[in-house]
């Protein structure tokens, strides 16, 4: 650490104090305030999440973090696992972010390494809460939101649905071919079917189909019995 910046117990502690009087979360704010006021907040926003490899003295921090000499959290309140937890990684935490498209910070919210990056998705998205600078109420809603597979969800589809929010979540195949009608015009899977496995061909619905096959336009006729 630099000379002038002093010992880094003082460092710590400043840093420490800024974090419990919410003087951070201010400091970020109030910037988002001023670049969005200038037009440099494009509110296409897209979701997703990163691991932190937790520092191996992490282990062995106090259960019981509100009996310690001064308690985690300050103005905002602490999660009881305190973010960490077990997964493949090791010890590890989980930030789920929102970023608009020049990379901007948007909201944060920091999870166990094990948790599951759907059910974050509405919590990220409520945090994001831009104020403006002079009258008016602050900006809470995007306008697009893009997510990878892990958020297709119904439930955070529809939360994007009432809160009048378009959305760019590519389906998961099982959940695309779960929608698919069951009977006859997609019964045969057209993707996967070969001309050679004619005979083969394994059928979606609970009746039973007679084929007919054409070999030499090499068509397929369905029709339900």
């Amino acid at each position: 650490m630099p000379v002038e910046y002093g010992p880094w117990g003082r460092v710590y502690d400043l840093y420490r104090r800024w974090q419990r009087n919410g003087t951070w979360h201010r400091v970020l704010t109030q910037l988002q305030s001023l670049v969005d006021a200038k037009g440099a907040i494009t509110w296409a926003l897209s979701v997703d999440s990163t691991m932190c490899r937790a520092h191996q003295h992490a282990a062995g921090a106090r259960k019981q973090g509100d009996l310690q000499k001064e308690p985690p959290g300050g103005v905002f309140t602490e999660p009881g696992d305190h973010g960490l937890g077990r997964s493949r990684g090791g010890f590890t935490t989980k930030l789920h972010l929102a970023v608009e498209q020049s990379q901007k910070p948007m909201s944060i919210v920091v999870t166990a390494g094990q948790r599951g990056d759907s059910p974050q998705f509405e919590p990220v998205l409520a945090k994001v809460r831009v104020p403006r600078i002079g009258p008016g109420r602050p900006r809470v809603r995007p306008d697009p939101v893009g997510a990878d597979e892990a958020y297709a969800s119904r439930k955070n589809r529809a939360y994007l649905r009432r809160r009048g929010i378009r959305c760019t979540i590519p389906d998961k195949a099982d959940q695309a071919e779960a929608r698919l009608p069951r009977w006859p015009a997609t019964a045969l899977r057209p993707g996967r079917l070969k001309r050679s496995q004619g005979p083969k061909i394994s059928l979606r619905t609970g009746n039973v189909l007679s084929m007919y096959t054409e070999s030499r336009r090499g068509c397929w006729f369905v029709t339900g019995g």
